[in-house]
């Protein structure tokens, strides 16, 4: 069982944090911007659900993501990560937690929430892990239980982040990004092609989500 401690420094992974790291850095400015830039997509009155996801795998997503919540839990906002990538989880890889538990056991009901959140050392900002990866995690995110789930956390966090799967390449992330307020979609410079970007882009529509930018990164 994953109790609620604090990750020492000590045992923390520093290279994807620029933004708590260096925080007068240019690059931890760039993350301020996107931020408030989403601040004025999306009405700052209600908790924000903000799904983060790419056409293609690595493509950075989880490092973008990351250094976004803990620019908006360096601005008093309380922050959870979820890592919903169920086939390749990397959120706890970041924090140097366990993935033993997590969402899968919430939503299976074997744990509750409290059992299996992560308290991380930067304040206001929580983390829960994948958990144990399943043998039907499209079934899992589609589940009522995952919609009920995000509902019931909006309850105590004011930014809700989202890590999932690569768009193009599994049926997951069509299923929640239509959940979400809104989808940020991370397209790597060099990397990304174009028309890979354009069908990322009609796969959301197709899902009814409510894309809010791109992030070009690198």
């Amino acid at each position: 069982m994953i109790t609620n401690k604090r990750t020492s420094n000590q045992t923390k992974r520093k290279a994807p944090f620029v933004t708590y790291y260096y925080p007068e850095s240019a690059l931890a400015d760039q993350f301020q911007m996107i931020q408030t830039n989403i601040n004025f997509l999306m009405s700052e009155k209600t908790t924000q659900t903000l799904m983060v996801t790419s056409p293609e795998e690595g493509d950075g997503k989880s490092t973008m993501l990351a250094n976004l919540a803990v620019s908006m839990a360096q601005q008093k906002k309380k922050v959870l990560l979820i890592d919903t990538n169920l086939r390749t989880p990397a959120l706890h890889d970041f924090f140097h937690t366990s993935n033993s538990t997590g969402l899968t056991d919430l939503l299976t009901g074997r744990m509750n929430f409290g059992e299996v959140v992560h308290h991380t050392e930067i304040w206001r900002l929580d983390l829960l892990a994948s958990g144990p990866i399943p043998k039907n995690p499209v079934e899992l995110l589609g589940s009522k239980m995952m919609k009920d789930l995000l509902v019931k956390l909006k309850e105590s966090y004011d930014v809700i982040i989202l890590d999932s799967s690569a768009l193009l390449k599994l049926p997951d992330t069509k299923l929640l990004a239509s959940l979400c307020d809104g989808v940020l979609l991370v397209i790597k410079s060099g990397k990304t092609k174009l028309q890979n970007a354009t069908e990322a882009k009609k796969v959301l529509e197709f899902a009814k989500a409510r894309l809010i930018g791109a992030i070009l990164n690198q």
